[in-house]
């Protein structure tokens, strides 16, 4: 199998802990390097993985034990690093989003097909049992040809349990941005690439309260819509409606629903990997729960990267192509919100290859 592969970290806040459990130890991955705006942390990150080197960004873009850049950073940073490493000739695999704005993110995936290296973008949770199993059933007409699908996310707000907020309410936060990746990411697993959309949003609060931290009690502005709807053609015909929200306190809708001429699947929750996946058969009379048929079984974030080092197949399945497509996607839904006019995609995205059902002991080896 050769040497692992050599993966450099930029960025070791909170979420590099949940990569750091699925790629640490792996023996196709091996962390060579880590970075980050504090030296310290990144020094602490680097002694806990055998042969790992705390460096500066710099050092670790240039360092030839990388073959992949994880990027990690915040959503500002994600344009500028993925430049510098795709520059450097390196893979890059990064957070989402892709970047922070749909120019910067096609800028970035322009740049990496230039240099012929890979790119790939979270989410990778529709890589899972959960999304997996619903696309195989839809592939296999379970539910006749898909005619359309609801996507639900509602939550009273991130203010309620994050100390700094902020970010969540002002331009380049909101419901959509913060939580769409997930749901049209699996979308397009699902029904295939979007051709046009069409939004509508609120803001009918024009503050919020914090509700914990040192800063509990404290108002800030709310800069965005913070309900955000529409409706997304998809290229194949069917219709999805989603809707996201920072203004319900709770919903008892299915996180996804698919409707076809012959029955209707609700897809599990597209921020986990797993969960069941139910079917209601036309002319049936009770719903039924359908094995796990495909996906990474008990997965967890960094099965994208590892997917697209064991794989090597030409665009990762979570990849820059599809991750730019999503971004145009809700950045679109946004402005005609704002507008009011159906907006046609710029962009397109192949429906990325399914994933054979993958137990742990196969993938994690």
């Amino acid at each position: 199998m050769g040497d692992p592969h050599g993966i450099g970290i930029v960025g070791t806040g909170f979420i590099s802990r949940a990569y750091l459990d699925t790629l640490a130890g792996h023996p196709a991955a091996r962390i060579t390097a880590v970075a980050d705006l504090d030296p310290d942390r990144a020094a602490a990150v680097a002694a806990e993985l055998p042969g790992a080197r705390a460096l500066t960004v710099d050092a670790l873009l240039d360092s030839p034990d990388v073959d992949t850049v994880l990027n990690l950073t915040i959503p500002a940073a994600h344009a500028e690093i993925a430049l510098r490493a795709v520059t450097a000739g390196k893979r890059v695999y990064g957070e989402k989003p892709l970047a922070a704005t749909f120019e910067e993110a096609a800028h970035v995936v322009a740049e990496a097909a230039r240099a012929d290296v890979l790119l790939g973008c979270a989410p990778d949770t529709v890589l899972g049992t959960g999304t997996q199993t619903a696309r195989a059933a839809i592939d296999a007409g379970t539910i006749g040809r898909p005619l359309s699908a609801l996507a639900v996310m509602v939550t009273p707000g991130h203010e309620r349990w994050h100390p700094n907020p902020d970010f969540y309410y002002a331009p380049g936060g909101g419901p959509l941005l913060d939580m769409g990746p997930y749901y049209l990411s699996a979308l397009v697993h699902l029904l295939g690439p979007i051709r046009a959309v069409t939004g509508a949003g609120a803001r009918l609060r024009g503050e919020r309260t914090i509700g914990s931290g040192t800063r509990a009690g404290e108002r800030i502005p709310v800069g965005v819509d913070t309900h955000v709807t529409g409706v997304l053609e998809h290229a194949g015909g069917a219709l999805s409606t989603i809707t996201t929200s920072f203004d319900g306190v709770r919903t008892s809708a299915a996180p996804i629903e698919v409707h076809g001429e012959s029955g209707t699947l609700i897809v599990p929750d597209p921020n986990t990997f797993a969960g069941d996946v139910r079917l209601f058969p036309l002319g049936g009379d009770a719903w039924q729960t359908l094995p796990p048929s495909a996906g990474y079984a008990d997965s967890a974030r960094g099965i994208g990267l590892l997917d697209m080092i064991t794989t090597d197949a030409p665009e990762p399945r979570a990849g820059g192509t599809l991750a730019l497509h999503v971004l145009e996607a809700m950045t679109a839904l946004l402005r005609s919100a704002t507008d009011g006019h159906r907006i046609t995609l710029t962009t397109t995205t192949g429906r990325p290859s399914p994933v054979p059902l993958t137990p742990p002991e196969t993938w994690r080896r």
